[in-house]
């Protein structure tokens, strides 16, 4: 399965691919209270585990197991108090990241390598859309018991 090669080729970079997004994201104007609200190095580390084991969360976790992850996480970031658009540009951010790496790394010769790389970002597209609505469900957990508005600042 080409997918599965090219998830392999992001998991043996995911050091690196880790490295590049938390720059990217301590950097960004969209996301400067990422720099305020979250270490560094737990940014860092959280993102290598989603990289170094993107196989597994493409091809074998649940829909229950993103769910777990990513209502925490949101939970975790609306408790820190980031902004509720920071966390969403954030995690869009780490999508980006990947298919850049996998444009300037995954050299396509054949059309059956086509049909893999679509098929892995359809796989990355739904895992992220998840991601996203999962950590959007962390968030207005906190900020309803709270009794505040998403994205009221």
């Amino acid at each position: 399965m080409i997918a599965l090669k090219l998830a392999r080729l992001i998991e043996a970079h995911a050091d690196q691919l880790a490295q590049g997004l938390v720059h990217k994201i301590c950097t960004s104007l969209r996301t400067v209270e990422y720099q305020k609200a979250v270490p560094r190095e737990e940014l860092e580390r959280s993102v290598r585990e989603i990289y170094h084991h993107i196989s597994d969360w493409l091809l074998t976790k649940t829909e229950s197991d993103v769910e777990l992850r990513f209502t925490e996480t949101g939970m975790r970031r609306a408790t820190e108090g980031l902004p509720f658009s920071q966390l969403l540009w954030a995690l869009a951010m780490t999508k980006e990241h990947l298919w850049g790496f996998l444009q300037r790394e995954a050299l396509i010769d054949r059309p059956v390598e086509l049909f893999g790389e679509l098929e892995l970002i359809m796989l990355l597209d739904q895992f992220f859309d998840r991601a996203m609505y999962y950590a959007a469900a962390g968030y207005e957990q906190v900020t309803q018991e709270r009794g505040e508005e998403v994205g009221a600042d």
